[in-house]
């Protein structure tokens, strides 16, 4: 199809929504930012990190003119999402935890949820499981060490199968855990982990990684666009707001994603105080 998007994360996480859409759409014109300066999204304040975004993508948006922007990182698309579609004319398309999906699998009617704290914290979640899994009990936990080891698997290094071992425990070890038959994904970094967690978490678990469906969406936006999408297909870039770890291993795996390289453009230095750094993206 035509047409071209931005997908962007605090880092690698966002390219299981990215290779999903390659799968989909294998025409698609894909930009992909990640702001690895401040990674984790979650760790910052969330008035900061609107204000940030609101600074990144503007320059972002006029310089690689997508159709539309596919927030790829849910603590981001719970802050930020509905401040980025009032600020910006395009589309933006945003992950959720897939509470809706675990609730119309479960049999036990106690779903789970894995996501970073941030996630797991806001009021967001519960106003998703009060819409769209009332019947369900909830049991979620903030895995904020997994994103970390996210990163590690992505370049191909070794990870710390007992750590994650110990993330699962933090979800399956609370009080009616046991019960738990469907658990979803709350942070796209996970979806490198998913074979590990599938086979270190009790039989039986349906895993839910909602890439597929975020692709199907942003696909869908684009087909409804009266422009029809760009017809032109300029190079692909992957830009990072800050020099990568393991920089050559992670240039290898973009590969696979359809991008050659990494561009480094500088971020906002302090958005929240409007005092912007010079940046400058290109293609």
């Amino acid at each position: 199809m035509q047409g071209r998007l931005l997908a962007f994360d605090s880092g690698i996480g966002g390219l299981s929504i990215v290779g999903a859409l390659r799968r989909a759409a294998p025409d698609l014109a894909i930009d992909y930012l990640a702001d690895n300066a401040v990674y984790p999204y979650g760790e910052l304040a969330d008035d900061t990190l609107v204000a940030r975004l609101g600074a990144l993508l503007e320059d972002a948006i006029a310089e690689l003119r997508p159709d539309a922007v596919v927030i790829a990182c849910n603590t981001a698309s719970t802050v930020a999402l509905e401040a980025m579609r009032a600020r910006f004319a395009l589309p933006f398309v945003g992950c959720v935890p897939p509470i809706k999906w675990a609730a119309s699998l479960s049999r036990s009617r106690t779903i789970g949820l894995l996501a970073t704290s941030a996630t797991v914290r806001r009021p967001y979640l519960r106003d998703l499981q009060a819409r769209f899994a009332p019947d369900c009990r909830l049991i979620a936990h903030g895995a904020r060490g997994l994103a970390d080891i996210a990163e590690i698997a992505f370049r191909g290094r070794p990870i710390d199968r007992d750590a994650i071992a110990r993330e699962l425990d933090g979800l399956f070890g609370q009080p009616g855990g046991a019960a738990i038959d469907a658990v979803g994904i709350g942070c796209t970094h996970y979806s490198v982990l998913l074979e590990t967690l599938r086979a270190l978490s009790p039989p039986g678990i349906a895993w839910l990684d909602p890439a597929d469906a975020v692709a199907r969406q942003a696909i869908a936006v684009l087909d409804g666009l009266a422009s029809g999408g760009a017809a032109t297909r300029t190079p692909e870039r992957a830009w990072f707001t800050a020099d990568p770890p393991d920089r050559e291993r992670l240039v290898d795996r973009l590969a696979a994603f359809g991008f050659q390289g990494v561009e480094i453009v500088a971020a906002p230095a302090d958005a929240a105080r409007g005092v912007i750094a010079d940046r400058h993206f290109s293609r």
